[in-house]
């Protein structure tokens, strides 16, 4: 039995890496004739079958052990139902991952700020001392730490929609739903999908961490067993962190005034109590994460402060890719601004 890698790139060289180390064979498809990391993979695995263009041979799909899709490929491709229909699972890289994972996760999803509070929290973990890894969407594919067989204390994980479609058994220590708002309808036949392909981060999830002023993020099916916490730019409630008087808080505590975070805009301070939460929930100590905060300056193209030049500040939000993401920043920058936003825009509609 083979597995059949679909789509090359950066996430599937880390699987055709993964399952060779593991001893299995394996065949590549991709629809694209010269894709990314072609080249790379035929020099360091040159017994890889690799079939490019839109001729795929469907035996080969029908006869594998399981097809391992990227996440910017559909699973719902004629090829790959046909393969399903034939009893082959559709999985992707985060499921194999898991099968084999042993350390603790803290998964993260949102259609905004997943990327800073994935990299918050992990550098919370590094501030209590715990051995971290940061992977998922955010750059490093999660295979390539278990090719590197390095032992960690905790996993957090930055999970697309996209991710998720192909994961059934993720079972995170502590799972999110930042926020939700229209993004990717080009791949999901309603909104109402969207939300359901986001909110699979909290099947059989331990704790799981609610944002409290956006419905969208709450799912029905939540699992019965699992402890909630919950998190609002609002005064804070039993199990939430909130703000009160300046300060981010939980429950009746005051924990930090937000003047001391380096980040800025109230998007970013749902950000900050949205990590903190989810440290509590993993058991990182308070002041460690606190610690962590005031010296976390956010990350590159996002909300990034570039420059003061004659009395205007120039921020760079590139990585504000919808437009849920631009209003939130529109409305963080907006919060007791004495003077008005410029906006510039571009890109595709």
């Amino acid at each position: 039995m083979h597995y059949v890698v679909i789509g090359l790139g950066v996430t599937g060289l880390s699987c055709v890496r993964f399952l060779r180390q593991q001893g299995f064979d394996v065949i590549v498809m991709d629809t694209r004739i010269e894709p990314p990391g072609l080249v790379e993979c035929q020099q360091a695995y040159p017994e890889v079958q690799i079939f490019t263009g839109s001729d795929w041979p469907q035996a080969l799909l029908n006869q594998a052990q399981a097809c391992v899709v990227s996440p910017g490929i559909s699973s719902i491709i004629p090829p790959l139902q046909n393969a399903k229909a034939a009893g082959v699972e559709i999985i992707g890289d985060i499921e194999l991952f898991v099968r084999v994972n042993t350390a603790p996760i803290i998964a993260i999803t949102g259609a905004n700020g997943k990327s800073t509070v994935t990299t918050l929290v992990g550098e919370m973990a590094k501030a209590c001392g715990k051995k971290v890894a940061v992977i998922g969407n955010i750059g490093t594919p999660a295979l390539d730490l278990l090719t590197a067989k390095t032992a960690y204390d905790l996993v957090v994980m930055e999970l697309s929609s996209f991710q998720l479609e192909t994961t059934y058994n993720l079972k995170p220590l502590a799972a999110t739903v930042l926020n939700i708002s229209a993004d990717h309808l080009d791949r999901y036949a309603s909104f109402a999908d969207y939300v359901r392909a986001k909110h699979r981060i909290y099947h059989q999830a331990q704790q799981v961490i609610i944002n409290a002023q956006d419905p969208l993020s709450f799912s029905a099916e939540l699992p019965r067993e699992a402890k909630q916490w919950w998190f609002t730019l609002a005064e804070p409630k039993a199990r939430e962190f909130g703000i009160r008087h300046g300060c981010l808080a939980f429950e009746n505590e005051n924990l930090i005034p937000s003047s001391q975070l380096k980040i800025f805009g109230q998007h970013n301070i749902a950000n900050a109590l949205s990590a903190l939460a989810l440290g509590t929930a993993a058991g990182l100590a308070m002041a460690g994460m606190l610690q962590a905060l005031q010296t976390f300056s956010g990350l590159a193209h996002r909300c990034q402060w570039v420059a003061d030049i004659n009395e205007v500040q120039w921020i760079n939000d590139s990585k504000g890719t919808n437009v849920g993401a631009c209003l939130a920043a529109l409305q963080g920058l907006g919060v007791g601004l004495n003077g008005k936003i410029v906006l510039l825009l571009g890109g595709l509609g």
